[in-house]
């Protein structure tokens, strides 16, 4: 009786531990949104949108640059999972250095981005 125990309960055991440290995988996008604003605080759409990694931080972000139109809505998201994925675990925040531009009116901002979560940030563009 606990010969036949044993051969169902290890395997039972393993693949309980298996399910176990697989669910435990953080699944979520890593995302960075910017958001562009008028000086008047109105949202604006056909912005463009420069994010580059700074290196200079401490700790030091790898060389990323990524460029985007804003939508009609006023803003750009950013997937920033390719970033992390190189990264690696040990590397789970990014810091970023953003610039806006639509016509002659630009901003500029600074921004963290964590893996596996919405980072935000507004940007004005001054007269």
């Amino acid at each position: 009786m606990t010969s036949i125990f044993k051969l169902i309960a290890a395997p039972s055991i393993f693949i309980f531990t298996l399910l176990v440290m697989v669910s435990c995988k953080n699944t979520d996008p890593s995302v960075l949104k910017i958001f562009v604003r008028s000086s008047s605080n109105g949202l604006l759409d056909g912005a463009q949108v420069v994010v580059v990694g700074d290196q200079q931080s401490d700790p030091a972000t790898n060389a990323f640059v990524d460029t985007l139109i804003t939508n009609s809505s006023g803003f750009v998201e950013f997937n920033m999972n390719n970033y992390f994925d190189a990264a690696g675990e040990a590397n789970s925040t990014g810091y970023f250095d953003v610039i806006a531009k639509k016509n002659t009116k630009s901003g500029s901002g600074y921004v963290r981005c964590r893996a596996h979560l919405t980072s935000v940030e507004t940007i004005f563009l001054l007269n």
